[in-house]
């Protein structure tokens, strides 16, 4: 019997959508816990698992209505805050913990990919809806790095998508690394809710350590799996050159560029309607398209 589920007071939109199984905020044990969102309709679906971005978090923007748009189309869905992103299971959408955004770092990230992979994979309440043998990885910006990574090394994906996905992760450290070293921490503003957020200097120790697992360039080149890449041709944050490039390397990609558009394909936080804006329905419409081809 497929199950709806009335859900908690940060939501609303799910309330006109019966016969689709709805989980939110699933915490998961780690080092730190963090929280994941699923979303099933079919049975059997392919599983696409989506990760946010830098200073971004599950519930960003319309990730909500993307994984219902996504479940409408025969998919299962999950999404998941990175347990060092600087939110709380209370508070999943702010960054109240500037202290775990700090202590965050690119091998966290991968770590907690793979045990959303094996928590999902293993739960009774999920399985009716998963086909374990179409594991899809879909991630945005710096989460769709973490994406080529996951899927680099480990055999159970079977298909990758990343949306506006940085090249490398060497070239981000562009602070002064003995200040850094001295200091311990360097800070980095949020453009959008003004907090100067730590980064503490483990977080060059743990990619100087893990440089070789942490090179996207050498991982993407190992990938042997269908790869759609999608970027933004006005993209300021990541250069539409860093898909190029992405594209060469990855073997088995497709390259999809969105026109007059940006890093986060026209969508703001928070978002004034549910509504997609014509950049993010074309990159939507074209992950469909790959996924089901």
């Amino acid at each position: 019997m497929i199950l709806f589920l009335t859900l908690n007071r940060y939501y609303k939109l799910e309330e006109n959508l019966p016969k689709m199984f709805i989980e939110r905020n699933n915490v998961i044990k780690s080092e730190r816990d963090f929280l994941l969102d699923f979303f099933g309709k079919e049975k059997n679906a392919p599983l696409l698992i989506f990760s946010h971005g830098f200073k971004g978090f599950k519930d960003w923007g319309l990730f909500n209505e993307i994984a219902q748009y996504f479940t409408t189309h025969g998919f299962s869905f999950a999404k998941y805050n990175f347990s060092h992103n600087g939110t709380t299971l209370e508070y999943p959408t702010e960054f109240r913990d500037l202290d775990s955004f700090g202590q965050n770092n690119y091998s966290k990230e991968l770590n907690d990919l793979d045990l959303v992979i094996d928590y999902l994979t293993s739960q009774e309440q999920f399985k009716p809806f998963i086909n374990s043998s179409n594991l899809y990885l879909i991630g945005h910006s710096r989460g769709g790095a973490i994406s080529i990574l996951k899927a680099a090394e480990d055999a159970r994906i079977t298909k990758l998508i990343t949306w506006s996905a940085p090249l490398d992760f060497s070239n981000k450290f562009n602070s002064d690394i003995k200040k850094w070293k001295k200091e311990g921490v360097i800070y980095v503003i949020n453009g959008r809710t003004k907090q100067n957020m730590p980064l503490y200097y483990q977080f060059y120790e743990d990619f100087i350590i893990n440089k070789k697992r942490l090179d996207v360039c050498s991982m993407t080149k190992k990938l042997d799996i269908p790869h759609l890449i999608i970027h933004a041709e006005n993209d300021k944050a990541v250069s539409i050159d860093d898909a190029l490039m992405l594209h060469t390397l990855s073997h088995k990609s497709i390259l999809k560029k969105i026109r007059k558009s940006g890093h986060t394909f026209d969508v703001m936080h928070p978002s004034e309607t549910s509504s997609f804006p014509l950049a993010l329905q074309e990159v939507l419409n074209a992950s469909i398209n790959f996924l089901k081809s």
